[in-house]
């Protein structure tokens, strides 16, 4: 089967450049502005002057981007301390001008590295117990999502479930059951969202839940109420029954922070604070819902 061709993006590149690219077989398109929702395999941006190549450090989103596109960025300019700011950022290398007989292979094989470096990435943020993602392929999807947020507002809302019980089971019926049990809890959250939703495993007792897109803020109330609902039923695991208890905290987007870390840490407090407040039902975004624990379970 033929292979796509890899798609690359210009900005403020020579129309001769990247028709010379479309001939070596990559699918092009040409913009002064990255608008692009869905990542290209590569990004090449022509710098021409100082002042570019330190508007493209001071660029919002590039960090993000950088993380699934390969960024090459070609210059006249000789600059080592901006270089080096931009390859901290995720620019994959910087080219001279001179290089443009071996840009094609370049970008080729800067699109396999960041390729072979985004699966390591996700192997290493799963979660092997539920084949979730783990918390930092979590913060790294935010990282994705708000920088796209920035262009386009929209709310957001960020949920931690932390799930009473798991360490109960595995105490009471073996650790693999335990791991088990966390298996089904994953399932029925994932079950109850919808596919553009994210859930992820971010503690043994813990997992993080993203609402991509929400038309009203409000409608993350009733998302937290039906995936506490669906916790509330028993899970069957090795022939016994066994029940959990959830407390939930939220954390929305921009009202309570517009990075990654900042939501997840007021979300994890938040489903933290439950047991100290002592708050039963629905009070301040914090929930305390659920059943008996799982050594409660009945047969």
């Amino acid at each position: 089967m033929t292979q796509a061709p890899m798609s690359l993006l210009g900005l403020g590149t020579d129309p001769a450049l990247m028709q010379s690219l479309a001939a070596s077989g990559w699918a092009v398109a040409s913009s002064d502005q990255l608008n692009h929702d869905l990542p290209e395999d590569a990004v090449l941006v022509w710098a021409p002057t100082p002042q570019a190549l330190t508007e493209l450090v001071q660029r919002k989103g590039l960090m993000a981007s950088a993380l699934d596109s390969a960024w090459l960025v070609m210059t006249p300019v000789q600059d080592q301390a901006t270089e080096m700011q931009l390859l901290d950022r995720g620019v994959e290398c910087i080219l001279a001008p001179s290089d443009a007989a071996t840009l094609s292979a370049q970008l080729r094989h800067a699109v396999l590295r960041k390729r072979i470096e985004r699966a390591a990435r996700t192997a290493y943020a799963t979660d092997l117990a539920t084949g979730l993602p783990h918390q930092a392929q979590l913060l790294e999807h935010m990282t994705q999502l708000l920088a796209l947020r920035e262009r386009e507002p929209a709310p957001m809302v960020l949920l931690v479930l932390q799930v009473d019980g798991l360490a109960q089971a595995a105490g009471r019926l073996g650790a693999e059951s335990g791991n088990v049990l966390r298996r089904k809890v994953a399932v029925r959250l994932r079950s109850g969202l919808r596919a553009s939703d994210v859930v992820a495993a971010i503690a043994s007792d813990s997992f993080g839940v993203l609402l991509g897109h929400l038309e009203n803020k409000g409608d993350a109330d009733g998302v937290a109420a039906k995936l506490v609902r669906t916790l509330q039923l028993p899970f069957l695991v090795a022939g016994q029954t066994c029940r959990v208890q959830a407390t939930v905290g939220m954390a929305l987007y921009p009202d309570h922070g517009k990075d990654a870390e900042t939501l997840l840490k007021r979300a994890c407090a938040q489903a933290g604070q439950v047991a100290v407040l002592g708050a039963e039902g629905y009070a301040s975004n914090v929930r305390r819902l659920g059943g008996d624990a799982a050594n409660d379970g009945a047969d």
